[in-house]
């Protein structure tokens, strides 16, 4: 599977990291930017990532910034995205199994490179799980269509 990724300039630093220990699993990681530590806009990234993932050409986006919160609410704009930004495991897991999230974004300020590693690596290896889940999401999907 290919994996989107992006950062602000907060994030970038961590999204080196996690981008090396995806490819070093196997994974096709496209870098969107930002590509060094200069002040920039996160919108744009989180928009990036956003639309790859909505158009199928990623299968999964990653996004980084200070908090995760600000990627998160810029990718949720995007007809399609479900973004949730995760700081643990266990949410790590249950955001693909229950709620089919397809963007994961995370805080450079808030976790360290092991934990964001590792919740990386959760994130991509878990199916979801269908069933009364998939109800739930045609539900979310028809607020976001306006039904």
């Amino acid at each position: 599977m290919k994996i989107a990724m992006g950062s602000d300039h907060a994030g970038f630093a961590l999204k080196e990291q996690v981008k090396q220990h995806l490819k070093e699993m196997g994974c096709e990681v496209e870098d969107l930017g930002t590509y060094d530590e200069k002040s920039c806009h996160y919108p744009i990234y989180a928009q990036k990532v956003a639309m790859e993932v909505v158009s199928g050409r990623a299968g999964q986006g990653i996004l980084i910034c200070g908090t995760g919160a600000g990627m998160a609410i810029a990718a949720n704009k995007i007809k399609g995205i479900r973004a949730v930004t995760v700081s643990d495991c266990f949410t790590a897991r249950a955001v693909r199994m229950h709620n089919d999230a397809n963007v994961l974004c995370m805080g450079a300020r808030v976790i360290g490179s092991g934990l964001a590693c590792l919740i990386a690596q959760l994130f991509v290896e878990t199916e979801f799980e269908g069933g009364r889940h998939q109800t739930r999401l045609d539900m979310i999907a028809d607020i976001e269509n306006g039904k």
